[in-house]
Order: C-alpha cells, then sequence, then structure tokens
C-alpha cells in the first residue's frame, strides 16, 4: 500500500499552494529521512547536473546537501499547476564552511503520483555570492514564520 500524502491531485490554486508550503518546511527541517519520505520510492530527481533515483539516493544527497550548506533557509512560491503538475520558483541563502554566504535562485518542476507522493522533480538552480549585510532570511532555524515576506513581497 502506498503511503498518501496530501494534498493529492488533481491540483487547485489552493492545494498547488498548500503543497508548495509544505515541501518548503520539510526543506526547512533539514531532516533528510523525513523529506525522502514525500517522494516515490523510485523517485527521479534532476538538481542541477545531478540525477538522484529513488528515497535512499535522496537521503544521501541533502546529508551531503546541508552540510555544505550552512544555516540554509528556503522559500519556494508557487508559479504555475495542472492535474498533477506543479511549478514552483524559489531562493536560499546558506553560507559555505569559509563564512561566504549565497542566495540560490532556482525553479522546480514536480509530478505527482495518485497518493500525493512526487515521483518526479527537475531542478535548475544559480548561485549569487552575497555579502551578510544582504541577507534577507533571518528566522531561526526551521519553519518560516507565517508573517515572514514571501519572494515576490521580497522583491525576489
Amino acid at each position: 500500500m502506498t503511503d498518501t500524502r496530501p494534498p493529492v491531485p488533481p491540483f487547485t490554486a489552493e492545494t498547488a499552494t498548500q503543497k508548495v508550503r509544505l515541501a518548503e518546511d520539510g526543506w526547512n527541517g533539514r531532516d533528510p529521512q523525513k523529506v525522502s519520505q514525500a517522494y516515490t520510492p523510485d523517485s527521479k530527481w534532476r538538481n542541477r547536473a545531478e540525477f538522484v533515483s529513488g528515497r535512499e539516493e535522496i537521503v544521501k544527497f541533502l546529508q551531503r546537501k546541508w552540510a555544505r550548506e550552512l544555516d540554509y533557509r528556503l522559500i519556494k512560491e508557487l508559479w504555475a499547476f495542472t492535474d498533477n503538475r506543479i511549478a514552483v520558483r524559489f531562493a536560499y541563502e546558506w553560507h559555505d564552511d569559509a563564512g561566504n554566504w549565497f542566495r540560490s535562485y532556482g525553479n522546480e518542476n514536480w509530478e505527482f503520483d495518485d497518493s500525493g507522493l512526487m515521483r518526479l522533480r527537475i531542478a535548475s538552480i544559480n548561485d549569487l555570492p552575497i555579502i551578510e549585510s544582504q541577507r534577507l532570511y533571518h528566522w531561526p532555524p526551521g519553519r518560516r514564520p507565517d508573517d515572514h515576506p514571501g519572494l515576490s513581497e521580497l522583491g525576489l
């Protein structure tokens, strides 16, 4: 039996927006095992130039990512949706172990199975070096507070 991960397709504007926020919350929690459960066991990813297949590889990928991208903070925003697909834009801030700050911008295309698990994730991402005073994301580690501005409100 497959786990169900509401909201499930077909998406509406409301449920697609909910799905995007749930994904953002999960990634901001930085728990690779927990995040991997939102994907089908055989999920396929393209993240930048890296190809990932299945939950085990997703966990390893996220462990590497968050060991390198320190103090990670992410905001996602719905761009478009259809019955079982969602497109998002996002930006996240992080620093490396030398203290160099970055804002990474990107777009993702998602495809879901009938139970609401993501079976395909295609991400294109670019990194912009920033100085610490240019940071816009200052909430404590974890979920972005509801009153924190989103990408559009921040002019990103």
